[in-house]
């Protein structure tokens, strides 16, 4: 693997963040100015989005773009580089149409919707007019396990019928959000699937994976009811991690998503580069926290020394960025296996759910570290750092709890050791063979 960056992601990247300075980030203060007083989303942002399509800054996050469609065709490795960027301003990403959920709902769209789906859905969303929500997670089951989730769609005649609950879809509450789509259990599934397919957990565990289905559901359908925006410690996001209700929806079988039962599959299709945008998210923020902390150490003063003076304010940054750098590399890495047609999927699994583990919890040490050096501001809203530790610690639960990515991690070290059983008893010596004679010819 090369880790160096190519020259056009380089220019690419000066290009990006030439643009944030010069004409993002001067808005800033009025975006929260918006946000505080409901004027969600304001109006500049949808000329900033037009400057930024002008600029050939749209869409950068899908490598398979068809010559019709708007955007910046960009590996994963390139990519990483300009959401660390991005990260930085939270609210950035929509700016050039690279937000979550919908970067990961366009990449289902492009790759599995029909061209009826594509058309109602996936050409506004490459255009930045709606937004989409992904309705995964529920209240009532641990859906750190996606095999566990309940709410049901059935086939009817004609239509699919829905019924359940979901909470904290991200998304969700954006005055723009026309479109859900909603991970299904199948009413019926498991009469429907081969008692043939098998797994390395064994045929009971493949069944599991063939109980549910994606399906596009217009989100003012009849039947769909929003409830609440929740708030994520007590950060309330204007787009929104709502609770939504499903009481009877009935949608056209047209809005079935791929294949039925093919729904568990398809989740785990946006799960590797949508993680690898997260982390580099993350990056970038804990980057910013660094920097804000290392220029407060050097003005704040006590007891007549600065707080760069002090050994333990210098452990601190030197510790932030040693781990930065760590996690950018593993990161880094794994965009590129992304990039790697033959890259085995287990593994890439394993890297994937490792580098999840890795951003969040260094998200909450830098981003805490950096409100220490700050004081009593580090926890107001003058800076971004209290929302950047709250975000980070959210990490550690959305996409998944740490225990659920370190068990992949885990299962999938077994799994080689067991491939290779005995060999690290080479490197073992017992009393007996070091005083064997030992005959080298």
């Amino acid at each position: 693997m090369d880790f160096s960056i190519p020259q056009e992601t380089q220019a690419l990247s000066h290009r990006l963040q030439a643009f944030i300075d010069q004409y993002v980030l001067p808005y800033n203060p009025a975006w929260h100015h918006a946000v505080a007083t409901g004027d969600y989303p304001p109006a500049f942002l949808g000329d900033l989005k037009t400057l930024a399509r002008e600029a050939g800054l749209w869409n950068l996050f899908l490598p398979e773009l068809q010559a019709h469609e708007p955007g910046t065709r960009l590996s994963h490795s390139a990519y990483a580089h300009l959401a660390e960027i991005m990260g930085k301003l939270p609210w950035a990403a929509e700016v050039f149409n690279c937000q979550a959920p919908d970067s990961g709902n366009m990449a289902l769209l492009h790759q599995f919707g029909s061209d009826a789906q594509k058309q109602a859905w996936l050409v506004p969303l490459l255009d930045g007019h709606v937004r989409s929500a992904f309705a995964m997670t529920e209240p009532d089951v641990a859906s750190s396990d996606p095999t566990n989730l309940q709410t049901t769609v059935r086939d009817e005649g004609d239509s699919l019928v829905l019924n359940g609950r979901k909470w904290f879809i991200t998304g969700a509450a954006h005055p723009n959000c026309q479109l859900l789509l909603v991970m299904c259990r199948n009413q019926g599934s498991v009469h429907s699937v081969s008692s043939a397919l098998t797994s390395i957990d064994g045929p009971d565990s493949a069944l599991k994976h063939h109980q549910h289905s994606i399906v596009l559901v217009p989100l003012h359908t009849p039947g769909v009811e929003l409830v609440r925006n929740i708030s994520v410690v007590h950060h309330l996001a204007p787009e929104g991690h709502c609770e939504i209700i499903f009481r009877q929806v009935r949608i056209p079988k047209s809005s079935l998503l791929g294949q039925w039962g093919e729904g568990f599959k398809m989740s785990q299709v946006r799960l590797g580069p949508g993680r690898v945008h997260h982390c580099m998210r993350a990056l970038g923020q804990c980057e910013l926290a660094l920097s804000m902390a290392a220029e407060r150490c050097l003005e704040r003063e006590t007891f007549g020394h600065h707080l760069s003076d002090y050994a333990s304010v210098q452990e601190w940054l030197a510790l932030s960025r040693i781990e930065i750098d760590q996690a950018r590399l593993l990161v880094l890495q794994v965009a590129w296996l992304l990039d790697q047609a033959e890259t085995e999927r287990s593994q890439l699994m394993a890297k994937v759910a490792a580098i999840k583990v890795v951003a969040a919890r260094l998200q909450v040490k830098v981003v805490d570290r950096a409100m220490q050096i700050f004081g009593a501001m580090g926890l107001s809203p003058d800076t971004p750092l209290a929302y950047f530790w709250t975000w980070g610690r959210a990490l550690q639960l959305m996409d998944g709890p740490d225990e659920v990515h370190l068990r992949t991690v885990a299962r999938h070290e077994l799994h080689q050791a067991r491939l290779r059983m005995g060999a690290s008893s080479n490197y073992f010596t017992t009393p007996e063979q070091m005083t064997r004679p030992v005959n080298i010819r």
